[in-house]
C-alpha cells in the first residue's frame, strides 16, 4: 500500500507533514503536488530514502505513482532541484529513464543521451541529483522475478546482472515511454469515470514492456563502466557528508578546512568534487543541507516550545537575518510561516 504524504519516513525517523494536494483511485494511481522534499520520499515507502530540496521553489515536484501489486511506476516532474539519498531493499530493483539533462546524475552515472536507461539493483546505495525542469520515470519490481525472465530472454546480457548502477542504451525506449504514458492515462480516465482498473492486467503489460526494452539492448560494456572522475567525486562527497553529519550530531558545524583536513584532500579537489556531485560549491551545498534540516525541525515543531532562532542556531546559523533571507530564497516562505503550519 502506498504511504501518504502526511508520513515522511526518512533514515532519521518519521516526520509528520502538512497535507499535500493529492488524488488517487482504487487501482493505485496517486497524483500529488509535492511542497516538501520529505513528502517526495514518503510517497515511495518501498525504498529507504531521504530527500533534500537544493534550489528555490515553493513546490518541489509533481509526482504520479502507480501501485500495481508489487510493481511500482513513479513519474516525477521536478520544479526544484532535488537530491535523493537511500538504498534499495532486498529483492527490489528499478529500470529508469529521464529527460536529457547533462546535470542529472544517478550515483556515478550521468545521462549519456536521450536513449539512456538505468538499472538500479537490489541492496544498492544510491545518490541521485535531479535538476529542476527534469522529468524522471522508473519502474520498480522484484529483482528475482525480473532477472529470471530477463535471463531467459537474453542470457548473454542478463546471465550475470550488474551489482551496481548500470547504464545502457535502448533504441526501443520510446516503446516503454508510450506504454507507461498509456497506463497513467488509462488510470486517470478510470478515476474520472469512478472505475477501478485491474492492476494485474496493467502490471503484466508494464513488466513485459520493460523486459522487452532491457533484453533487446545490445551489451555495450563501455556504457556500463563508471567514469573514474565521477566515481572519485562521489566517494569524496559521501565522506564529506558523513563527516558533516557526525559533527552536526555533536552540535558542531565543520568548516571547509575541517573537511579538507579530515578527508586529506585539497580545497580545489573538494570544490571540483562537489561541482560534479550536485553542481554547486561545497559551501553552498552544505548550507542548503542545513537549511533543509532547519525546515524539517520547524515542520514538526510546536510553536509553544520551538522557536525559529533555536532551530536556526541548532544547525549553525548564527546570522539570523542572512539565515531568514536564504531560507525564504530557497523555500519561498519565511521560517516563521513554516513553523506556523504546525498550529
Amino acid at each position: 500500500m502506498l504511504g501518504t504524504p502526511q508520513e515522511a519516513v526518512t533514515s532519521r525517523g518519521s516526520i509528520a507533514l502538512p497535507a499535500q494536494n493529492a488524488a488517487s483511485n482504487g487501482a493505485g494511481l496517486r497524483s500529488t503536488t509535492i511542497e516538501y522534499a520529505a513528502a517526495q520520499a514518503a510517497m515511495q515507502p518501498w525504498v529507504t530514502m531521504e530527500c533534500y530540496q537544493l534550489s528555490r521553489g515553493k513546490q518541489v515536484s509533481q509526482m504520479d505513482t502507480l501501485d500495481l501489486g508489487g510493481l511500482q511506476v513513479v513519474r516525477e516532474r521536478q520544479f526544484a532541484a532535488i537530491q535523493k539519498l537511500g538504498a534499495t531493499p532486498a529483492d527490489f530493483c528499478t529500470i529508469s529513464y529521464c529527460t536529457l539533462d547533462p546535470a542529472f546524475r544517478l550515483s556515478d552515472q550521468a545521462i549519456n543521451n536521450a536513449d539512456s536507461v538505468f538499472f538500479l539493483p537490489e541492496q544498492t546505495e544510491f545518490d541521485i541529483y535531479v535538476p529542476a525542469g527534469t522529468q524522471t520515470t522508473y519502474v520498480g519490481f522484484s529483482q528475482a522475478e525480473f532477472i529470471a525472465a530477463a535471463r531467459a530472454l537474453n542470457p548473454r546480457i542478463w546471465g550475470q546482472p550488474s551489482q551496481q548502477v548500470a547504464q545502457f542504451q535502448s533504441t526501443r525506449l520510446a516503446e516503454l515511454k508510450s506504454a507507461l504514458s498509456l497506463r497513467f492515462g488509462a488510470a486517470d480516465a478510470a478515476t474520472m469515470r469512478g472505475e477501478v482498473l485491474d492492476p494485474g492486467v496493467m502490471r503484466a503489460i508494464v513488466l513485459q514492456t520493460t523486459l522487452r526494452i532491457a533484453t533487446a539492448t545490445p551489451d555495450d560494456a563501455a556504457t556500463r563502466l563508471p567514469l573514474a572522475a565521477r566515481s572519485r567525486a562521489l566517494r569524496i562527497c559521501r565522506l564529506a557528508r558523513s563527516y558533516v553529519e557526525e559533527r552536526l550530531a555533536d552540535h558542531a558545524v565543520p568548516t571547509i578546512v575541517d573537511i579538507c583536513v579530515s578527508l586529506a584532500v585539497s580545497e580545489r579537489t573538494l570544490l571540483y568534487a562537489f561541482h560534479e556531485y550536485v553542481g554547486m560549491s561545497p559551501q553552498t551545498y552544505l548550507r542548503v543541507v542545513r537549511l533543509n534540516r532547519v525546515r524539517a525541525t520547524l515542520l514538526v515543531g510546536n510553536p509553544q516550545n520551538t522557536t525559529v532562532t533555536q532551530a536556526a542556531m541548532q544547525f549553525g546559523f548564527l546570522h539570523l537575518g542572512r539565515f531568514a533571507g536564504d531560507y525564504k530564497q530557497v523555500f519561498e516562505e519565511t521560517p516563521t510561516t513554516t513553523l506556523a503550519r504546525c498550529v
